[in-house]
Formats: C-alpha cells, structure tokens, sequence
C-alpha cells in the first residue's frame, strides 16, 4: 500500500478486468473510503451508488465487475467537485492494486436511476481486480505534454509535475496554470461548437481530477491549499483558455491547525 500522492505517479486506466467481484472484505473498505472522501466545494450535494456490469450501458468495450456512480445537484461547479471526489477513489484503489477507469460515455442501463433525490447522475468510475498491469513501470510511460505546454507559472513544477500526469477525457489535458507556488490560476481549453458537444462537461470534470493531484501534491510538500476567485487571473485568461479557479497556500498557522 502507497500514499495517494504515489499512486498519482504509477496509476493508469486499467480496461480489462478479472470479472469476479471483489472480496467483501476488500469492497467493504473501498466503500467506507468512499463515505469520506474529501469535497471540494463545500455544501454541494453529492451521492453514490454502486452497480454491477448488467446495470451499466457502455458504448466503449469496457466490462468491470463493479462501478462507481456520483450524482450531483447541480450548483456552481458541480462537476469540478465530482472529478475532484472521484479521482480520490480512483488514487485509492491503484494504492490497493485494484484497477479502475473513467469512462465518461458510460450511463446506467435502463431501469436504473438517472436521477437521485434531487441529484443527477454525473460519471461513473469503473473498478475491480485487473487483467493487465495495474501500474506503470515508471511516470516515463505517461503520454502527456510537457510542463511548458501546461504552465507559465513560476517555482511550481512540483506541484504542477503531479497535475501534468492527471488523467483526463481522451487525454485532451484541458488545463492551463499561472501564477507560483503561493497562488496558481487554473484555465480550461476552449472547445468550439462541435467539441464542445462532446467535451464540454468532461472538460470541467477534468479540472476537479487535475485540482484533486494538485492539492494532493502540495499536501505531500507540506501546504495546504484552498480555492479563491481572482478577478485579475480572469482578466489575464492566456488565449484560447477561460478561467475556471484559483487556488492558493493556506497561511501557515492555518496548516498547523
């Protein structure tokens, strides 16, 4: 078993599975994890709910022996705040040696509920013992941009090195940083009409997956962190990206709290 943190640098998607359930045992812990993962905005309501692989209709040919189901009201930056929740448990299980996957095209089947006392279904997780690798051999084997692709900020790159390995729909990386190491200002890719359709929810769920791997990262370098609005972050938006949110390090009396 390893840190959240060192998950993030040898998780990958696992698309074959082993398609007997989990032990009990094994389940029963995931689900009492899943009972606190952390927010990342506070007061929005969130939901889960557990299905089995007849409950899930996929257009994609992944077959799991379990999934994971978040719903949401929808409030300001619901979906940020469900990738945020979710890619917690997706850090957890690689921690365990159990594999798991986004599938973003995923819904559950027909006669299961896509709505859940007032909350919508958002994205669901797949998981369940592998039948490949569950990790990768080193952080070499992530296809993603470089740093200098991802970021103009300044003294953050380790922070930002955590952020640039997060998974996201089709691998698009929608994310843009400014700033330093004491104040980022996060930025999602403007999608034209056509992706826009296809992404565009995603995208911002995206955002909470790459803020989850950025707080973690901070935490791991000894920071907390914490979201704010920045008028002057969104009036200096790099071109093609609009602003999402700000995070920056909590004073440090507040980190000894």
């Amino acid at each position: 078993m390893v840190s959240l943190y060192e998950a993030m640098f040898h998780r990958k998607s696992i698309r074959r599975y082993d398609m007997n359930p989990l032990k009990e045992e094994i389940l029963e812990g995931i689900k009492q994890y899943v009972k606190n993962v952390e927010s990342l905005i506070e007061g929005i309501k969130v939901e889960f709910t557990y299905l089995s692989s007849g409950e899930v209709k996929n257009i994609l040919p992944v077959r799991a022996p379990h999934y994971l189901c978040i719903y949401s009201e929808k409030a300001d930056n619901y979906l940020m705040n469900a990738g945020f929740m979710l890619q917690q448990v997706d850090l957890y299980l690689s921690s365990r040696d159990i594999g798991s996957c986004w599938l973003g095209m995923a819904r559950p089947e027909k006669g299961v509920p896509q709505e859940m006392n007032g909350m919508s279904f958002v994205i669901m997780l797949a998981f369940g013992n592998s039948a490949e690798p569950v990790h990768r051999m080193d952080a070499s084997e992530f296809k993603r941009r470089g740093l200098s692709e991802i970021s103009a900020a300044k003294h953050a790159d380790d922070i930002l090195k955590a952020v640039r390995i997060a998974p996201s729909a089709s691998n698009s990386q929608p994310w843009f940083f400014t700033g330093d190491a004491e104040k980022l200002n996060i930025y999602r890719a403007r999608l034209g009409m056509i992706k826009a359709a296809l992404y565009d929810n995603m995208n911002q769920i995206d955002i909470g997956i790459a803020i989850c791997h950025l707080f973690i990262a901070a935490r791991a370098l000894g920071k907390e962190m914490e979201l704010m609005s920045d008028e002057k972050g969104e009036a200096m938006a790099p071109k093609g990206y609009q602003y999402m949110i700000s995070v920056a390090a909590m004073p440090s009396d507040a980190n000894a709290r």
